[in-house]
């Protein structure tokens, strides 16, 4: 295992140029402490879990150090955001201190957000608080214990320094990782003011980078944008698959490797309802829950558009026109594995959406409805969930049709089974509400109590059951802004 001084970097965006990115150095916060840390994050670059208790490492997470070699960059990209176009984003309060290669030959960004002002701030303060900090940290592994594709969090570092907000607070960092930054946003900046030349520059960095089994295909830029399709097809199929809500799904939100980034006010459902709305600041309901995979296929389009200088505009349309399928496919894989059933059958999607709309008459609690189907034999497990539901003519009828597609799998082969993919624990809201509260006052336990339980969210955990229970009707209001 590796010390922090041992990080080996190789700076492949850095080295595109001054038109990419920007050199700015991290202001930093005073009183740095460490608020969490993940080791599996940390394990992605070799280093020694014990290295979060030294306090170099909140120093370096806090901008107050630097390893020589990191060359700490503001990127530059625009965007659709709630579908206006914003001609110039860029990373207004974050920082790509640089690439570490890990002892796998892996490249991982390291993405420090909360560091200050940058060229790209649009009159921001540049820093991030503690409250939306702890939650993109929870979030980034919570979901990569879900399985669902996503960037990773290695820390969060408090600090003494105020900020205001609607009223005042602390100003926090939290350092992101993924194996690149790049946005739908990206291509659109280069596209839309035309820079022909980094444009080409930007498309032959990510191909060589991040897709160089693309670079062997006739059309390398097609074939790349057919593999974003399906990662991104993919993606929004776990999302909607698990009950997870975005919140801001402007194009410069959406990763190029078609993994979640740039958590800001998500939410995973409590009771399920298709027009879940979890920004309170998203009025007109664009990035509903129901609306994340129209809007995903909005988003490929507007990088479709991106990509027609290297890609027929016929191509594009033909590609595009995959996406709906593909989702289709991974989600309804997803459902029958959430639902005990491990073969095919024509009239599984109607099924499915016959159970849904049950559960939105009713407000069944949507995770753990699918985790109480599997913890006994099927019908035994429906007699106690029928209490939930309010059309009952209407779901024993599901039911009888139900459980004829169940067969007759042992119980204790169907729990293991449903269980290995049904979570106990997820991020809900107003768990995450308590352990900032308590992390506000100086208290950073709820805060690694609660990430170390949704670390292994398919596992019954002794002594953990209130990270299980049924919201309270006050965590299932709770309003989330994009303001951090």
């Amino acid at each position: 295992m590796k010390t922090l001084a041992d990080l080996t970097f190789d700076n492949c965006f850095a080295r595109l140029g001054d038109a990419f990115s920007t050199e700015v150095l991290p202001e930093p916060i005073d009183e740095p402490r460490l608020v969490v840390a993940s080791p599996a994050a940390m394990a992605l670059l070799d280093l020694d879990p014990d290295e979060a208790e030294q306090p170099v490492f909140a120093e370096i997470f806090a901008g107050h150090k630097l390893w020589e070699s990191a060359e700490p960059r503001a990127m530059v990209y625009s965007g659709h955001q709630f579908g206006s176009y914003n001609p110039r984003l860029g990373d207004g309060r974050g920082l790509l201190l640089g690439e570490v290669v890990n002892d796998a030959g892996e490249h991982w960004d390291l993405h420090l957000k909360g560091a200050g002002q940058t060229p790209y701030s649009r009159m921001g303060d540049g820093r991030a608080v503690l409250r939306s900090s702890i939650r993109e940290f929870l979030a980034s592994e919570a979901l990569h214990a879900l399985g669902i594709p996503s960037s990773r969090a290695l820390c969060v570092v408090g600090s003494s320094t105020p900020v205001w907000r609607e009223k005042k607070e602390s100003a926090a960092m939290v350092l992101r990782m993924a194996p690149s930054h790049v946005r739908f946003g990206h291509f659109e900046y280069f596209y839309y003011t035309k820079q022909e030349e980094q444009l080409k520059t930007l498309g032959e960095h990510v191909l060589k980078s991040h897709f160089p089994q693309c670079l062997e295909q006739p059309e390398p830029y097609l074939a790349m944008f057919r593999e974003v399709l399906e990662r991104n097809a993919e993606m929004i199929a776990y999302w909607q698959a698990y009950g997870f809500c975005h919140g801001v799904m402007n194009t410069d939100n959406m990763s190029i490797l078609g993994i979640t980034f740039d958590y800001g006010p998500f939410a995973f459902l409590d009771d399920f309802d298709a027009r879940f709305i979890c920004n309170h600041s998203d009025d007109a309901g664009r990035y509903s829950f129901s609306n994340q995979v129209p809007i995903a296929h909005w988003n490929l389009s507007a990088l479709a558009q991106a990509l027609t200088p290297f890609i027929s505009v016929d191509a594009l349309r033909d590609t595009l026109n995959l996406f709906l399928p593909l989702y289709q496919a991974h989600y309804l894989a997803l459902m029958r594995k959430r639902l005990g059933l491990y073969d095919e059958h024509e009239h599984d999607e109607k099924l499915i959406e016959r159970l849904l709309q049950l559960m939105q008459t009713s407000a069944v609690d949507y995770t753990r409805f699918f985790r109480e189907l599997g913890d006994s034999a099927a019908a035994d497990a429906l007699k106690r969930l029928r209490e939930d539901f309010v059309d009952l003519a209407g779901f024993d009828e599901w039911v009888t049709d139900y459980l004829a597609r169940c067969g007759d799998l042992d119980p204790a082969e169907r729990r293991a089974r449903m269980h290995a993919v049904n979570p106990k624990y997820i991020l809900r809201n107003y768990l995450a509400q308590q352990a900032i509260e308590a992390a506000e006052k100086g208290d950073y336990s709820e805060v690694r109590l609660l990430h170390a339980v949704l670390s292994k969210p398919f596992e019954d955990q002794p002594g953990m059951e209130r990270f299980a229970e049924r919201p309270p009707e006050w965590g299932k209001h709770l309003e989330i802004s994009c303001s951090s």
